[in-house]
Protein backbone atom coordinates (compact mmCIF):
# COMPACT_ATOMS: atom_id res chain seq x y z
CA UNK A 1 0.00 0.00 0.00
CA UNK A 2 1.17 3.52 -0.80
CA UNK A 3 1.38 5.71 2.31
CA UNK A 4 -0.24 9.15 2.46
CA UNK A 5 3.24 10.75 2.53
CA UNK A 6 4.39 8.83 -0.57
CA UNK A 7 1.20 9.76 -2.44
CA UNK A 8 1.72 13.43 -1.53
CA UNK A 9 5.34 13.44 -2.72
CA UNK A 10 4.42 11.62 -5.96
CA UNK A 11 1.69 14.16 -6.71
CA UNK A 12 4.03 17.12 -6.07
CA UNK A 13 6.78 15.62 -8.27
CA UNK A 14 4.35 14.98 -11.12
CA UNK A 15 2.87 18.49 -10.95
CA UNK A 16 6.09 20.43 -10.40
CA UNK A 17 8.53 18.62 -12.70
CA UNK A 18 6.65 16.80 -15.48
CA UNK A 19 4.62 19.62 -17.14
CA UNK A 20 7.75 21.80 -17.27
CA UNK A 21 10.09 19.20 -18.80
CA UNK A 22 7.30 18.32 -21.25
CA UNK A 23 7.13 21.96 -22.34
CA UNK A 24 10.91 22.02 -22.89
CA UNK A 25 10.83 18.82 -24.96
CA UNK A 26 7.80 20.06 -26.91
CA UNK A 27 9.79 23.10 -28.06
CA UNK A 28 12.93 21.03 -28.65
CA UNK A 29 11.12 18.55 -30.86
CA UNK A 30 9.34 21.30 -32.77
CA UNK A 31 12.70 22.90 -33.65
CA UNK A 32 14.16 19.53 -34.55
CA UNK A 33 11.54 18.37 -37.07
CA UNK A 34 10.07 21.62 -38.44
CA UNK A 35 12.59 21.14 -41.25
CA UNK A 36 10.07 18.61 -42.66
CA UNK A 37 7.58 21.45 -43.21
CA UNK A 38 10.17 24.03 -44.23
CA UNK A 39 11.16 21.52 -46.95
CA UNK A 40 7.84 22.04 -48.74
CA UNK A 41 9.20 25.29 -50.23
CA UNK A 42 12.80 25.48 -48.90
CA UNK A 43 14.09 22.52 -50.95
CA UNK A 44 13.17 24.20 -54.21
CA UNK A 45 14.28 27.67 -53.04
CA UNK A 46 17.83 26.60 -52.12
CA UNK A 47 18.20 23.68 -54.54
CA UNK A 48 18.05 20.58 -52.30
CA UNK A 49 17.50 17.14 -53.89
CA UNK A 50 15.72 14.41 -51.84
CA UNK A 51 19.15 12.86 -51.07
CA UNK A 52 20.59 16.23 -49.96
CA UNK A 53 17.54 16.90 -47.76
CA UNK A 54 17.74 13.42 -46.20
CA UNK A 55 21.49 13.88 -45.58
CA UNK A 56 21.04 17.35 -44.04
CA UNK A 57 18.10 16.16 -41.95
CA UNK A 58 20.27 13.36 -40.60
CA UNK A 59 23.49 15.38 -40.03
CA UNK A 60 21.80 16.82 -36.93
CA UNK A 61 22.34 13.42 -35.30
CA UNK A 62 26.05 13.28 -36.14
CA UNK A 63 26.62 16.52 -34.19
CA UNK A 64 24.36 15.16 -31.48
CA UNK A 65 26.27 11.85 -31.37
CA UNK A 66 29.72 13.45 -31.02
CA UNK A 67 28.81 15.81 -28.17
CA UNK A 68 26.18 13.82 -26.25
CA UNK A 69 28.35 12.00 -23.68
CA UNK A 70 30.60 15.03 -22.88
CA UNK A 71 27.49 17.21 -22.55
CA UNK A 72 25.80 14.84 -20.08
CA UNK A 73 28.97 14.47 -18.00
CA UNK A 74 29.15 18.30 -17.75
CA UNK A 75 25.47 18.33 -16.68
CA UNK A 76 26.30 15.72 -14.00
CA UNK A 77 29.04 18.08 -12.71
CA UNK A 78 27.43 21.55 -12.94
CA UNK A 79 23.78 20.54 -12.38
CA UNK A 80 20.78 20.29 -14.69
CA UNK A 81 19.53 23.85 -14.15
CA UNK A 82 22.52 25.71 -15.61
CA UNK A 83 23.29 23.19 -18.34
CA UNK A 84 19.73 22.73 -19.66
CA UNK A 85 19.40 26.56 -19.77
CA UNK A 86 22.61 26.76 -21.85
CA UNK A 87 21.39 24.03 -24.20
CA UNK A 88 18.04 25.72 -24.82
CA UNK A 89 19.37 29.20 -25.54
CA UNK A 90 22.08 27.94 -27.90
CA UNK A 91 19.79 25.64 -29.88
CA UNK A 92 17.17 28.43 -30.17
CA UNK A 93 19.79 30.74 -31.71
CA UNK A 94 21.01 28.06 -34.15
CA UNK A 95 17.45 27.11 -35.10
CA UNK A 96 16.64 30.75 -35.94
CA UNK A 97 19.87 30.96 -37.98
CA UNK A 98 18.55 28.09 -40.17
CA UNK A 99 16.35 30.72 -41.84
CA UNK A 100 19.48 32.06 -43.56
CA UNK A 101 20.69 28.90 -45.31
CA UNK A 102 21.38 29.50 -49.02
CA UNK A 103 22.25 26.05 -50.41
CA UNK A 104 23.13 22.44 -49.53
CA UNK A 105 26.43 23.25 -47.74
CA UNK A 106 25.03 25.90 -45.38
CA UNK A 107 22.01 23.61 -44.76
CA UNK A 108 24.36 20.74 -43.81
CA UNK A 109 26.44 23.02 -41.54
CA UNK A 110 23.43 24.43 -39.65
CA UNK A 111 21.86 20.98 -39.13
CA UNK A 112 25.17 19.67 -37.74
CA UNK A 113 25.58 22.69 -35.41
CA UNK A 114 21.95 22.33 -34.24
CA UNK A 115 22.82 18.77 -33.18
CA UNK A 116 25.90 20.00 -31.27
CA UNK A 117 23.84 22.73 -29.56
CA UNK A 118 21.09 20.36 -28.47
CA UNK A 119 23.35 17.45 -27.41
CA UNK A 120 22.70 16.51 -23.81
CA UNK A 121 19.13 17.80 -23.56
CA UNK A 122 17.22 14.51 -23.80
CA UNK A 123 19.60 12.27 -21.79
CA UNK A 124 20.04 15.17 -19.36
CA UNK A 125 16.32 15.18 -18.61
CA UNK A 126 16.21 11.34 -18.40
CA UNK A 127 19.10 11.52 -15.89
CA UNK A 128 17.33 14.38 -14.07
CA UNK A 129 14.12 12.32 -13.72
CA UNK A 130 16.14 9.42 -12.24
CA UNK A 131 17.38 11.81 -9.51
CA UNK A 132 13.80 12.62 -8.49
CA UNK A 133 11.50 9.69 -9.21
CA UNK A 134 11.66 6.36 -7.33
CA UNK A 135 11.84 3.19 -9.47
CA UNK A 136 8.13 2.47 -9.32
CA UNK A 137 7.26 5.76 -11.02
CA UNK A 138 10.11 5.95 -13.49
CA UNK A 139 8.48 4.59 -16.67
CA UNK A 140 5.39 6.75 -16.18
CA UNK A 141 7.52 9.87 -15.53
CA UNK A 142 9.59 9.11 -18.65
CA UNK A 143 6.41 8.43 -20.66
CA UNK A 144 4.86 11.78 -19.76
CA UNK A 145 8.11 13.55 -20.61
CA UNK A 146 8.47 11.74 -23.94
CA UNK A 147 4.78 12.22 -24.75
CA UNK A 148 5.82 15.79 -25.57
CA UNK A 149 7.33 14.52 -28.87
CA UNK A 150 4.07 13.15 -30.34
CA UNK A 151 2.14 16.08 -28.77
CA UNK A 152 4.61 18.42 -30.48
CA UNK A 153 3.85 16.66 -33.77
CA UNK A 154 0.09 16.79 -33.12
CA UNK A 155 0.03 20.53 -32.30
CA UNK A 156 3.17 21.59 -34.14
CA UNK A 157 2.24 20.01 -37.49
CA UNK A 158 -0.94 22.09 -38.07
CA UNK A 159 0.89 25.14 -36.60
CA UNK A 160 3.84 24.67 -38.96
CA UNK A 161 1.43 24.06 -41.84
CA UNK A 162 -0.39 27.32 -41.02
CA UNK A 163 2.89 29.32 -40.83
CA UNK A 164 3.81 27.91 -44.26
CA UNK A 165 0.69 29.63 -45.65
CA UNK A 166 1.88 33.10 -44.54
CA UNK A 167 2.73 35.60 -47.29
CA UNK A 168 6.34 36.90 -47.35
CA UNK A 169 6.98 39.26 -44.40
CA UNK A 170 9.83 41.80 -44.51
CA UNK A 171 11.37 39.85 -47.37
CA UNK A 172 11.32 36.53 -45.50
CA UNK A 173 9.77 33.54 -47.28
CA UNK A 174 7.32 31.19 -45.52
CA UNK A 175 10.00 28.61 -44.62
CA UNK A 176 12.28 31.32 -43.18
CA UNK A 177 9.43 32.64 -41.00
CA UNK A 178 8.81 29.10 -39.78
CA UNK A 179 12.37 28.74 -38.45
CA UNK A 180 12.41 32.18 -36.80
CA UNK A 181 8.95 32.03 -35.16
CA UNK A 182 9.47 28.52 -33.76
CA UNK A 183 12.97 29.31 -32.38
CA UNK A 184 11.84 32.15 -30.09
CA UNK A 185 10.20 29.96 -27.36
CA UNK A 186 13.43 27.94 -26.88
CA UNK A 187 15.47 31.08 -26.14
CA UNK A 188 12.85 32.46 -23.72
CA UNK A 189 12.47 29.09 -21.91
CA UNK A 190 16.25 28.86 -21.46
CA UNK A 191 16.04 31.81 -19.06
CA UNK A 192 12.92 30.39 -17.36
CA UNK A 193 14.86 27.15 -16.62
CA UNK A 194 17.36 29.14 -14.51
CA UNK A 195 14.54 30.42 -12.30
CA UNK A 196 12.28 27.36 -12.14
CA UNK A 197 14.36 24.18 -12.18
CA UNK A 198 15.69 22.61 -8.95
CA UNK A 199 18.85 20.50 -9.26
CA UNK A 200 18.27 17.89 -6.53
CA UNK A 201 15.62 16.90 -3.93
CA UNK A 202 17.80 18.30 -1.09
CA UNK A 203 17.36 21.80 -2.62
CA UNK A 204 13.59 21.51 -3.13
CA UNK A 205 12.05 24.30 -1.07
CA UNK A 206 8.67 23.42 -2.64
CA UNK A 207 8.60 20.14 -0.66
CA UNK A 208 7.74 20.05 3.06
CA UNK A 209 10.65 18.91 5.28
CA UNK A 210 9.03 15.49 5.94
CA UNK A 211 8.34 15.06 2.20
CA UNK A 212 11.91 15.98 1.31
CA UNK A 213 13.35 13.61 3.95
CA UNK A 214 11.16 10.73 2.75
CA UNK A 215 12.15 11.23 -0.91
CA UNK A 216 15.89 11.50 -0.17
CA UNK A 217 15.72 8.36 2.03
CA UNK A 218 13.71 6.41 -0.57
CA UNK A 219 16.09 7.27 -3.42
CA UNK A 220 19.12 6.48 -1.22
CA UNK A 221 17.64 3.11 -0.25
CA UNK A 222 17.12 2.24 -3.93
CA UNK A 223 20.62 3.43 -4.82
CA UNK A 224 22.18 1.34 -1.99
CA UNK A 225 20.21 -1.75 -3.06
CA UNK A 226 21.36 -1.21 -6.64
CA UNK A 227 25.04 -0.81 -5.65
CA UNK A 228 25.01 -4.03 -3.64
CA UNK A 229 23.75 -5.81 -6.75
CA UNK A 230 26.27 -7.81 -8.79
CA UNK A 231 25.41 -6.22 -12.13
CA UNK A 232 25.70 -2.60 -10.99
CA UNK A 233 27.84 -0.02 -12.87
CA UNK A 234 28.78 3.39 -11.38
CA UNK A 235 31.86 4.56 -13.32
CA UNK A 236 31.61 6.54 -16.58
CA UNK A 237 34.18 4.42 -18.49
CA UNK A 238 32.80 1.08 -17.31
CA UNK A 239 29.28 2.23 -18.32
CA UNK A 240 30.51 3.04 -21.84
CA UNK A 241 31.98 -0.47 -22.11
CA UNK A 242 28.96 -2.25 -20.55
CA UNK A 243 27.43 -4.60 -23.18
CA UNK A 244 23.95 -3.86 -21.76
CA UNK A 245 24.43 -0.17 -22.57
CA UNK A 246 25.43 -1.04 -26.14
CA UNK A 247 22.46 -3.42 -26.49
CA UNK A 248 20.03 -0.71 -25.28
CA UNK A 249 21.64 1.73 -27.74
CA UNK A 250 20.98 -0.72 -30.59
CA UNK A 251 17.36 -1.18 -29.47
CA UNK A 252 16.92 2.61 -29.31
CA UNK A 253 18.50 2.91 -32.79
CA UNK A 254 15.45 1.24 -34.37
CA UNK A 255 12.91 3.37 -32.50
CA UNK A 256 14.84 6.55 -33.44
CA UNK A 257 15.01 5.54 -37.11
CA UNK A 258 11.23 5.17 -37.01
CA UNK A 259 10.50 8.35 -35.07
CA UNK A 260 12.58 10.68 -37.22
CA UNK A 261 11.51 9.07 -40.47
CA UNK A 262 8.00 10.10 -39.39
CA UNK A 263 9.10 13.58 -38.30
CA UNK A 264 11.04 14.43 -41.45
CA UNK A 265 9.22 12.52 -44.19
CA UNK A 266 5.57 12.10 -43.09
CA UNK A 267 4.60 15.61 -44.34
CA UNK A 268 6.09 14.92 -47.79
CA UNK A 269 4.65 11.37 -47.95
CA UNK A 270 1.16 12.64 -47.05
CA UNK A 271 1.43 15.65 -49.36
CA UNK A 272 1.95 13.44 -52.43
CA UNK A 273 -1.77 12.59 -52.22
CA UNK A 274 -2.61 16.18 -53.16
CA UNK A 275 -3.24 17.82 -49.75
CA UNK A 276 -2.41 21.49 -49.02
CA UNK A 277 0.07 22.58 -46.31
CA UNK A 278 -2.49 22.99 -43.52
CA UNK A 279 -4.36 19.74 -44.34
CA UNK A 280 -1.02 17.92 -44.44
CA UNK A 281 -0.28 19.32 -40.97
CA UNK A 282 -3.59 18.11 -39.57
CA UNK A 283 -3.20 14.64 -41.05
CA UNK A 284 0.39 14.34 -39.81
CA UNK A 285 -0.82 15.31 -36.33
CA UNK A 286 -3.69 12.80 -35.96
CA UNK A 287 -1.55 9.65 -35.40
CA UNK A 288 0.42 11.46 -32.70
CA UNK A 289 -2.62 12.10 -30.50
CA UNK A 290 -3.40 8.38 -30.41
CA UNK A 291 0.29 7.65 -29.76
CA UNK A 292 0.30 9.79 -26.59
CA UNK A 293 -2.64 7.86 -25.11
CA UNK A 294 -1.03 4.49 -25.94
CA UNK A 295 2.30 5.63 -24.53
CA UNK A 296 0.96 6.63 -21.09
CA UNK A 297 -1.29 3.56 -20.68
CA UNK A 298 1.51 1.18 -21.76
CA UNK A 299 4.04 2.80 -19.37
CA UNK A 300 1.57 2.55 -16.48
CA UNK A 301 1.12 -1.14 -17.21
CA UNK A 302 4.91 -1.61 -17.36
CA UNK A 303 5.41 0.15 -13.99
CA UNK A 304 2.55 -1.75 -12.36
CA UNK A 305 3.79 -5.18 -13.52
CA UNK A 306 7.48 -4.21 -13.16
CA UNK A 307 8.06 -5.87 -16.54
CA UNK A 308 10.15 -4.15 -19.20
CA UNK A 309 11.25 -6.67 -21.87
CA UNK A 310 7.90 -7.52 -23.49
CA UNK A 311 6.79 -3.91 -23.02
CA UNK A 312 9.58 -3.01 -25.47
CA UNK A 313 9.37 -6.04 -27.81
CA UNK A 314 5.64 -5.89 -28.60
CA UNK A 315 5.55 -2.16 -29.62
CA UNK A 316 8.70 -2.60 -31.77
CA UNK A 317 7.01 -5.45 -33.67
CA UNK A 318 3.83 -3.35 -34.07
CA UNK A 319 5.84 -0.39 -35.47
CA UNK A 320 7.74 -2.72 -37.83
CA UNK A 321 4.45 -4.06 -39.24
CA UNK A 322 3.18 -0.47 -39.55
CA UNK A 323 6.14 0.47 -41.78
CA UNK A 324 5.60 -2.62 -43.93
CA UNK A 325 1.93 -1.64 -44.27
CA UNK A 326 2.94 1.96 -45.14
CA UNK A 327 5.34 0.68 -47.81
CA UNK A 328 2.51 -1.15 -49.53
CA UNK A 329 -0.12 1.59 -49.05
CA UNK A 330 -1.83 2.84 -52.20
CA UNK A 331 -4.23 5.46 -50.82
CA UNK A 332 -4.20 8.40 -48.40
CA UNK A 333 -6.42 6.48 -45.93
CA UNK A 334 -4.06 3.48 -45.92
CA UNK A 335 -1.01 5.69 -45.34
CA UNK A 336 -2.71 7.51 -42.42
CA UNK A 337 -3.74 4.19 -40.83
CA UNK A 338 -0.17 2.88 -41.26
CA UNK A 339 1.23 6.04 -39.66
CA UNK A 340 -1.16 5.57 -36.70
CA UNK A 341 0.16 2.02 -36.16
CA UNK A 342 3.81 3.16 -36.49
CA UNK A 343 3.31 6.10 -34.10
CA UNK A 344 1.66 3.95 -31.43
CA UNK A 345 4.37 1.28 -31.64
CA UNK A 346 7.35 3.65 -31.50
CA UNK A 347 5.91 5.81 -28.72
CA UNK A 348 4.85 2.87 -26.52
CA UNK A 349 8.32 1.25 -26.68
CA UNK A 350 10.22 4.28 -25.41
CA UNK A 351 9.24 4.65 -21.73
CA UNK A 352 9.82 0.99 -20.71
CA UNK A 353 13.13 1.13 -22.62
CA UNK A 354 14.26 4.26 -20.73
CA UNK A 355 13.28 2.71 -17.39
CA UNK A 356 15.96 0.03 -17.95
CA UNK A 357 19.32 1.91 -17.69
CA UNK A 358 18.72 3.45 -14.24
CA UNK A 359 18.18 -0.08 -12.89
CA UNK A 360 21.88 -0.93 -13.26
CA UNK A 361 23.62 2.47 -13.65
CA UNK A 362 24.21 5.29 -11.15
CA UNK A 363 26.26 8.48 -10.68
CA UNK A 364 28.69 9.27 -13.50
CA UNK A 365 27.91 5.81 -14.90
CA UNK A 366 24.27 6.81 -15.36
CA UNK A 367 25.26 10.16 -16.93
CA UNK A 368 27.62 8.48 -19.42
CA UNK A 369 25.52 5.36 -20.04
CA UNK A 370 22.23 7.19 -20.67
CA UNK A 371 24.02 9.64 -22.99
CA UNK A 372 25.70 6.75 -24.83
CA UNK A 373 22.38 4.94 -25.35
CA UNK A 374 20.80 8.13 -26.63
CA UNK A 375 23.67 9.26 -28.86
CA UNK A 376 24.30 5.88 -30.53
CA UNK A 377 20.57 5.18 -30.66
CA UNK A 378 19.86 8.55 -32.23
CA UNK A 379 22.13 7.68 -35.15
CA UNK A 380 18.97 5.86 -36.24
CA UNK A 381 17.61 9.37 -36.73
CA UNK A 382 20.35 9.83 -39.34
CA UNK A 383 20.08 6.42 -41.02
CA UNK A 384 16.26 6.30 -41.28
CA UNK A 385 15.63 9.68 -42.97
CA UNK A 386 18.73 9.34 -45.17
CA UNK A 387 17.71 5.83 -46.32
CA UNK A 388 14.26 7.11 -47.30
CA UNK A 389 15.72 10.03 -49.31
CA UNK A 390 18.43 7.97 -51.01
CA UNK A 391 16.11 5.09 -51.91
CA UNK A 392 13.48 7.54 -53.17
CA UNK A 393 16.09 8.95 -55.56
CA UNK A 394 17.02 5.43 -56.69
CA UNK A 395 13.54 3.86 -56.91
CA UNK A 396 11.30 6.92 -57.38
CA UNK A 397 9.05 5.93 -54.43
CA UNK A 398 8.98 5.68 -50.65
CA UNK A 399 8.32 1.92 -50.27
CA UNK A 400 11.90 0.58 -50.21
CA UNK A 401 12.97 3.12 -47.55
CA UNK A 402 9.94 2.36 -45.38
CA UNK A 403 10.77 -1.37 -45.49
CA UNK A 404 14.38 -0.65 -44.44
CA UNK A 405 13.20 1.42 -41.44
CA UNK A 406 10.74 -1.35 -40.54
CA UNK A 407 13.65 -3.82 -40.52
CA UNK A 408 15.56 -1.71 -37.94
CA UNK A 409 12.58 -2.07 -35.57
CA UNK A 410 12.56 -5.85 -36.09
CA UNK A 411 16.23 -5.83 -35.03
CA UNK A 412 15.28 -3.79 -31.91
CA UNK A 413 12.72 -6.44 -30.90
CA UNK A 414 15.20 -9.31 -31.37
CA UNK A 415 18.00 -7.55 -29.42
CA UNK A 416 15.61 -6.81 -26.52
CA UNK A 417 14.80 -10.52 -26.23
CA UNK A 418 18.50 -11.44 -26.42
CA UNK A 419 19.36 -8.90 -23.69
CA UNK A 420 16.62 -10.29 -21.46
CA UNK A 421 17.81 -13.89 -21.99
CA UNK A 422 21.41 -13.04 -21.26
CA UNK A 423 20.81 -10.95 -18.15
CA UNK A 424 17.94 -13.07 -16.76
CA UNK A 425 16.03 -9.80 -16.15
CA UNK A 426 18.80 -8.37 -13.90
CA UNK A 427 19.01 -4.93 -15.58
CA UNK A 428 15.28 -4.79 -16.08
CA UNK A 429 13.49 -5.40 -12.85
CA UNK A 430 15.77 -6.75 -10.12
CA UNK A 431 17.15 -3.35 -9.15
CA UNK A 432 13.61 -2.07 -8.85
CA UNK A 433 12.48 -4.93 -6.66
CA UNK A 434 15.30 -4.24 -4.22
CA UNK A 435 13.91 -0.73 -3.86
CA UNK A 436 10.62 -1.68 -2.19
Amino acid sequence: MISDLEARVSRKLMLRIIPFVMLLYFVSFLDRVNVGFAAISMNKAIGLSPTAFGLGGGLFFIGYFLFEVPSNLILHKVGARKWIARVMVSWGIVSAASAFVVGPNSFYALRFILGVAEAGFFPGIILYLSLWFPGRQRAVAAAWFMAAAPISTAIGSPLSGAIMKLPPIAGFADWQMLYIIEAVPAIILGFVVLKYMTDTPSKAKWLQPDERDWLIAKLKMEADAKQSHAGHTAGALSALRDPRVLALALIYFGTSAGLYTLGLWAPLIIRQYGFGSFETGLLAGVPSILAVIAMILWARHSDRTEERTWHVVIPCVVACLGFVFAGGASSALMIILALVVVNIGISAAKAPLWAMPSMFLSGAGAAAGIAMINSVGNLGGFVGPFAIGWLKNVTGGYSAGLYVVGATLAVSAVVTLMLSRQSKQVPVAAGERHGH
